[in-house]
Parts: C-alpha cells; sequence; structure tokens
C-alpha cells in the first residue's frame, strides 16, 4: 500500500438494493471495512432499505389525498435513517469505528424546494472531524436542509447526487457508486442479451444516457462529477469487478462512433395544432408547464397555413393529466387550437462523442429504420445524440437494431 493510498479519501455510496436486507447491509459493511483497514478514509452513503421510500409514499397517501411536499419530505427522509444506523451497528460489530448522520446533521444545506431540492453548500467540518478520528462517516443521501431548517429530499436519484457532492466538497479522490449491476453497459442487457460493459464513459455521454432513461446514474450526478472533476466508479455491491468509470472525454483513447443506445417507454407526445403563429406562443406554452413543474424532453414546432402553428412535445406519461389542464387554460384563453395525446409511443436513442467527428451517423440509424418499416415520428438531436420517437410496439426492435448496426456488442471496451 503506498503512502498516497494511505492517506486517501473516498466516497462511496450504496443503493437501496444494496442494504435491502440485514445480510446485504453486513455484506457492505466488510466491504467498507476492508477499505478502512487499507488506511483509506471512508464516507459512506446509503439510500433506504429496498422498497422501503415506497412503503412510505403509500402510507401517505392512505392519510392523505394530496399530502403536503414539506411533510412528504419529513417523511420520506426517515427511509435513510434506518439504514445509515444499521450499517453503522454492522460496522461496529466487526471492529470498525463508524458513526452516522442525517442530512441535516452534516449540513447538507439546500433550496426550499421540497421534494426536488438542489443543493447549495456542504459544510464539511463535522465529517472531517470524525475522519480524523479515524472513524467512517455514514450519511443520509436523499436529504439536506434548508435555510430555515425543514429538512428537504433531492428527488429521485437523490442519493447519487448525495454521494458526489460529498466527494467534491471533501476532495475525494473517486466516487464509488455501488448498484445492482455490474457497470455501465452499451444498453440494458435485460432487454440486448449482447449488450457489453464498458471501461470507461465521458461525463457528457453519461448525462446523455442519463436522461435518456439509462436508469444507472442520475443525471443530476454526473451534471456534479463533470463541474467539480469527480471521477464515479459504478460498481456492483454483489462482486469485485472492476465495473466502469465515468470521467472527462480526454481521458477516453478511443471515441467511439456510437457508445450507447437506449430505450425510453414512459413518455407521451402532446401535439398543439392551429394555435396562433406568433412570438410569445412558445414562451407561454412551456411558461405554463414549467409553473406545473413538468419538465419537457422532445419539442418540434412547424408553421402551418394560415398564420397557425402547430407544437409537438413530450412529457413523462405521469404528467400528462397536469399538462392537459395547464394547457386547455392556454387553448380557452387563445380562443383557438386544440390538443391531442399519443401515449403509445416510445424514444430510441444513440449516443457517443463520437458523432462530433464522424457524419452519416443519422442516416444509417433512419435507414435502418426505414428497411424494417419503422416510422419516424420525432427527430430530435444534440452534438452527441440522435433521438427518435416511434411507436412504441417497434420500441424494443428499434433498440437491438441499433445496437446490432453500430456493431456495440463487438467493439472492444
Amino acid at each position: 500500500m503506498s503512502e498516497n493510498e494511505s492517506n486517501a479519501l473516498i466516497v462511496q455510496k450504496f443503493g437501496g438494493t444494496s442494504v435491502g436486507d440485514p445480510n446485504r447491509i453486513k455484506n457492505v459493511a466488510n466491504r467498507v471495512k476492508g477499505y478502512h483497514d487499507r488506511g483509506f478514509k471512508v464516507v459512506v452513503v446509503v439510500s433506504a432499505m429496498g422498497k422501503t421510500t415506497d412503503g412510505l409514499i403509500r402510507l401517505a397517501q392512505e392519510v392523505a389525498e394530496e399530502p403536503s411536499k414539506r411533510e412528504m419530505d419529513m417523511l420520506l427522509s426517515t427511509g435513510e435513517q434506518v439504514s445509515i444506523a444499521l450499517l453503522a451497528m454492522a460496522l461496529h460489530s466487526v471492529g470498525v469505528e463508524a458513526v452516522s448522520f442525517t442530512g441535516a446533521q452534516v449540513k447538507i444545506l439546500t433550496d426550499g424546494n421540497f421534494s426536488n431540492a438542489r443543493i447549495s453548500k456542504i459544510d464539511t467540518k463535522v465529517i472531517e472531524n470524525s475522519l480524523a478520528k479515524g472513524k467512517v462517516c455514514i450519511v443520509a443521501g436523499f436529504q439536506g436542509v434548508d435555510v430555515d431548517e425543514n429538512i428537504t429530499t433531492l428527488g429521485r436519484g437523490g442519493s447519487d447526487t448525495s454521494a458526489v457532492a460529498l466527494a467534491a466538497a471533501l476532495g475525494a479522490r473517486e466516487c464509488e457508486i455501488y448498484t445492482d449491476v455490474d457497470g455501465v453497459y452499451t444498453t440494458d442487457p435485460n432487454k440486448v442479451p449482447q449488450a457489453r460493459l464498458m471501461k470507461k464513459i465521458s461525463y457528457d455521454e453519461m448525462l446523455e444516457l442519463a436522461s435518456l432513461g439509462a436508469g444507472v446514474l442520475h443525471s443530476r450526478s454526473v451534471e456534479f462529477a463533470k463541474k467539480y472533476g469527480v471521477v464515479i466508479h459504478v460498481r456492483s455491491s454483489f462482486h469485485f469487478s472492476e465495473g466502469t468509470l465515468v470521467v472527462p472525454e480526454e481521458q477516453i483513447m478511443e471515441k467511439l462512433l456510437v457508445t450507447g443506445v437506449t430505450l425510453k417507454s414512459d413518455e407521451s407526445r402532446i401535439s398543439l395544432t392551429d394555435i396562433p403563429d406568433r412570438p410569445g406562443v412558445a414562451a407561454e406554452v412551456f411558461s405554463r408547464l414549467a409553473e406545473s413543474g413538468i419538465n419537457i424532453d422532445m419539442i418540434v414546432q412547424s408553421t402551418g397555413q394560415n398564420k397557425l402553428n402547430t407544437i409537438s412535445f413530450t412529457v413523462l406519461r405521469k404528467d400528462v393529466e397536469s399538462s392537459e389542464k395547464s394547457l386547455n387554460t392556454v387553448l380557452k384563453i387563445w380562443g383557438s387550437g386544440s390538443m391531442s395525446v399519443a401515449k403509445d409511443i416510445a424514444i430510441v436513442s444513440a449516443v457517443g462523442v463520437g458523432m462530433k467527428s464522424h457524419g452519416g451517423i443519422a442516416a444509417r440509424m433512419f435507414n435502418a429504420f426505414a428497411k424494417e418499416g419503422i416510422n419516424i415520428e420525432m427527430i430530435a438531436t444534440s452534438e452527441i445524440k440522435i433521438s427518435c420517437v416511434i411507436d412504441k410496439e417497434h420500441g424494443q426492435k428499434a433498440l437491438q437494431l441499433l445496437h446490432d448496426v453500430f456493431g456495440l456488442e463487438k467493439t472492444a471496451g
């Protein structure tokens, strides 16, 4: 063991599956002990056990039809308190000094946006003092506290964000994210058995894949990592394989044409037709949706005849009803236009930094779909991504087709 390693600080995050029962918590404790025994200073971020959060949400719905977001955050934050305390006990039982902290105790300061708060600052003194005493610090993920000392939660994937933010604040050498998969694959191996595990992937590629439905990491955690230069190491909590490193693009020696492909089947397309074609219409539509907390994915706008316009966009299926309410209000104000919703859609995407320097990727993608009779309803592109909206019934077929067309199962990692 080198001198550098003996003084190194590492942040590790274990998800709900990894701490799903007492035996798994003991396994996590033994893994953490291995790092501690080698001289690492270790900060561990954990999620709530298994389906604890889902159970708490069900409880809330049984006592109130629309529970307040503040009280939901108060309730949901208790799930992580259970797992941090149990992990500390498990570490004590294997001879490792450990101490657990809630997000409020280590002063993970956030804004006041209940259920989807953003981290503004972390006071590292409490953690640093405990690390200096040789203790493993266990921090509740997914939560923080606002300036008024209200408990807040960070929304979907919040524990990943907590871990990366702590790694950045503490200057950790890397942030290990332990999950129930081996790392980041070229696509979902449950959908495409030939999917290949990647050794490295760039921040930008991971951001695109995360936003397109790859469930290994949440996009906000990758944004944090990119901003502060934190290396993320995605690994399995069930064995000791190397997993996948998420790193700056310059550390990727071979920039593949396409790195990965994804399929999203949880969105719907909303189309507004025969609406006024004048400045400010699009701004009014999307401002209304933003006020309702609705995120928009793909957008296509086209000008029709007689100074009328059509705007189509995709939202999460769970947000369709709220979107319709907001948009009906706008249509009444305008006195024109109609709205339609298509729920049976899928979004299939190809991602890769190699797109920056190679042309023809879109043509290969579209030609492959055309040969199989798959109609493209919407298209969106970025410097390293091409996404297509297609009929949901063709989603699985399209995913496999793109994986084959770009040779992702053959390319060396």
